[in-house]
């Protein structure tokens, strides 16, 4: 891709982030290819994962934010306002899409970094874990910048749309030429990262492996991309091939198990710690997400509406149980991050705040596989694997009472055919999946992914002073849904969003 008049400087400017490695690629592009000992590639990568999230933006502009009115929310600030208006974000802050879009180009330029030192130096064989790691991590890093800065991947289109820039070698000059190419090229050559790094990955030991792409976690997220490139049957292999035994049910996460007796505090900490089987792959970023004076509080955000649909009764005819938190109502949150500080100066005082995201998980992977089925329709393969989360969601779940048959998903959505040739189990059973992807990845982000994939409508409430409700609406196809590239990449020469 490195071709045509368009300057991509700006994005490797902006290896601005808290880690160690940070230093280490500010240097001058020569000093940095001295990458000779397996200990040093390994801390290179690091830096191969975005330090920052997605989810205020993601969940922001979805159907799970609304108007709490500006009466009852604690703060009505940016980015919220323009993202739930679906405006562009002029801020750069915490939250915001220019955040998350540097965040992922610094996790390419140390997987860059990492796969050109296989050219200067002889690592041995045992190294090559690190090459894997360092292809995926950079597919990943493309993918997640296509999901959210161009149109959603169409399994029956051309996709001749906008990419992303996709660099695949380190900067050697200040200011290298790039150019966004196409949905296509940008999916082709996050596959082909995939499928090459994918085997190099087998065998490979860390000593904390949910924080890195183990073999295990590039299945996981390869079940994300194909769930994405309309490709069910590759789904459905790569979540097979992430437990040995086939079990889900007992390492997706345990809201009627061990997570169930837990206080809310032990509830934020346990639910994103590495040892848990449900956490396939974690990142440490920086986000004042669970603050109340992040989200929490935010007049656009986790409301009464969505906390009524959150807890309210699902298809299997229970509601989940979940452990949301209450600021002040109608401020709500989902309670699922702990939000730790690293002082940088503590007798300061200052430093940076971060939570655990989970990038990865044996929930969305066993959800994942479920979707796939019903496209296929093997209803039944469905069945089973939605009613094994659900299993882990309603307390004193009885498969009688509570299992999940297409003529109760029928019945629950009010989805009737209009004759006997129309067959509307496939629109009943994807609604199915849907409802309970939401309730589960409720504050994850997710659910807009889910908005982009099937072309769902987002409806937004909007409430006067003298309490006027007004609505608007994110219809597929218009351009909004496709968050602007940051403006300093505009200024560079890099095509806009068209708006």
């Amino acid at each position: 891709m490195k071709n045509k008049s368009i300057k991509l400087w700006t994005i490797f400017l902006l290896l601005l982030s808290n880690t160690s490695c940070e230093k280490f690629l500010d240097e001058n592009p020569d000093m940095r290819t001295d990458i000779d000992t397996r200990e040093k590639l390994g801390q290179l990568l690091v830096s191969a994962y975005p330090d920052r999230n997605y989810f205020t933006f993601a969940e922001t502009a979805s159907d799970n934010a609304e108007d709490k009115s500006a009466q009852l929310a604690g703060h009505n600030n940016e980015p919220f306002i323009s993202l739930y208006n679906w405006n562009v974000v002029q801020e750069t802050g915490n939250g915001t899409p220019t955040e998350y879009w540097n965040a992922c180009y610094r996790a390419i330029a140390a997987a860059n970094q990492a796969l050109v030192s296989f050219e200067t130096a002889d690592f041995g064989d045992g190294a090559l874990q690190y090459k894997g790691e360092a292809l995926v991590a950079r597919a990943y890093a493309a993918f997640m910048l296509s999901v959210f800065f161009s149109e959603a991947y169409d399994p029956e289109g051309a996709n001749a749309g906008m990419g992303i820039p996709y660099p695949l070698e380190p900067e050697t000059v200040t200011r290298p030429l790039y150019d966004r190419g196409t949905v296509a090229s940008v999916y082709e050559q996050i596959e082909k990262d995939l499928t090459v790094g994918l085997p190099l990955l087998r065998g490979a030991f860390y000593n904390v492996p949910s924080y890195h792409f183990t073999e295990q976690a590039a299945h996981a997220f390869a079940t994300r991309f194909y769930l994405f490139k309309g490709e069910w049957d590759k789904v459905i292999e790569h979540a097979a091939e992430i437990y040995p035994d086939g079990n889900f049910r007992r390492r997706i996460r345990q809201y009627t198990g061990e997570l169930f007796p837990l206080s809310y505090a032990e509830h934020r900490v346990e639910y994103t710690k590495a040892e848990k089987p449900w956490n396939i792959l974690l990142a440490n970023t920086y986000s004042v997400f669970q603050r109340s004076a992040g989200a929490g509080n935010a007049r656009y955000s986790f409301g009464e509406m969505v906390k009524d649909y959150y807890n309210g009764q699902t298809v299997f005819g229970a509601a989940f149980r979940n452990r949301f938190g209450i600021y002040t109502a109608p401020n709500y949150t989902t309670n699922k991050f702990n939000e730790y500080f690293h002082y940088t100066n503590v007798q300061s005082g200052t430093g940076y705040p971060y939570i655990m995201s989970p990038v990865l998980t044996a929930d969305e992977v066993l959800l994942n596989r479920a979707e796939a089925y019903i496209h296929q329709e093997n209803y039944a393969a469905a069945i089973r694997d939605l009613d094994d989360f659900a299993s882990t969601r309603i307390v004193d779940y009885n498969a009688s009472t509570h299992g999940l048959t297409i003529a109760k998903a029928k019945a629950y959505f009010n989805i009737t055919s209009e004759g006997e040739e129309v067959n509307v189990d496939k629109p009943a059973m994807m609604e199915a999946v849907l409802q309970t992807r939401r309730i589960a990845f409720m504050q994850e982000g997710i659910r807009w992914m889910d908005i982009l994939r099937h072309k769902l409508t987002v409806r937004h409430n909007f409430i006067a002073t003298d309490g006027t409700e007004t609505f608007q609406t994110l219809a597929p196809g218009d351009p909004r849904r496709v968050f602007q590239i940051p403006q300093d990449a505009i200024n560079a020469g890099i095509p806009a969003n068209p708006r």
